[in-house]
């Protein structure tokens, strides 16, 4: 899946740019939700990756995601940064649980 959203942000070490993808506006039964209910989504896309997490002997190990996936991460973890007029999240890899798709 490739992206067309390009950024001039390089996260460093274990660092991934994510863009939030919209909360859903609907539950499962059909109610729709005002914006004051809806939750921050923890789902997004990876927008740009940084080198690797440099172990103690200096070795770096590659990220394991890549631009362009769909990714869960943790409610609480990373910071929010502007891109382009929107809340994007820079998190460490470790604070990313899953890939979707």
């Amino acid at each position: 899946m490739a992206t067309k959203d390009k950024v001039d942000i390089k996260p460093l070490f274990d660092n991934v740019l994510i863009k939030p993808l919209d909360a859903e506006e609907k539950t499962a039964s059909g109610i729709v939700l005002p914006d004051s209910a809806k939750e921050k989504p923890q789902v997004g896309l990876v927008m740009a990756i940084g080198t690797g997490h440099v172990s103690p002997e200096g070795k770096v190990r590659p990220i394991s995601v890549r631009p362009g996936q769909k990714v869960m991460y943790k409610k609480w973890g990373g910071s929010e940064v502007k891109v382009k007029g929107e809340e994007w999240m820079i998190v460490e890899e470790k604070d990313i649980l899953a890939v979707i798709g």
